[in-house]
């Protein structure tokens, strides 16, 4: 007589989630010209032109915007190319890469206030 051999499966449970995505954050600054962010836009986000134009122009008026959403590995790489860009170039550009859904991380820009204008020669008591 044969013996017959059964054996249960169990099925293992593999809980796949997606990775966690990273968005990629430029930041402006007084001395990285606007011509310079277009390129590195282009060049390592591989924005059209137009795109490009109009992602400079929300970092000047705001401050900072978000150039792109990726997997860590790519956001990472593409960070630390740019930064490279700017830095062989003399620019102190900054770019960060923060996880996706991070809003609390944005920092409101503002525009450092200019020194008080002084007179020349003049003590603040003296009238003119």
């Amino acid at each position: 007589m044969a013996k017959e051999q059964s054996s249960v499966r169990e099925r293992q449970r593999t809980n796949l989630r997606e990775p966690r995505r990273y968005k990629v954050i430029i930041y402006n600054d007084d001395f990285t010209t606007m011509e310079f962010v277009v390129k590195v836009l282009k060049l390592v986000f591989f924005k059209k032109a137009e795109e490009a134009e109009s992602l400079m122009l929300k970092v000047h008026h705001v401050g900072q915007a978000v150039v792109g959403v990726y997997s860590y590995d790519v956001a990472v790489s593409k960070v630390q190319r740019a930064t490279q860009m700017a830095r062989e170039e003399g620019y102190p550009l900054r770019l960060e890469c923060l996880p996706e859904g991070g809003e609390a991380h944005l920092i409101p820009f503002r525009r450092p206030l200019p020194p008080p204008f002084r007179w020349a020669g003049l003590s603040p008591s003296a009238n003119p």
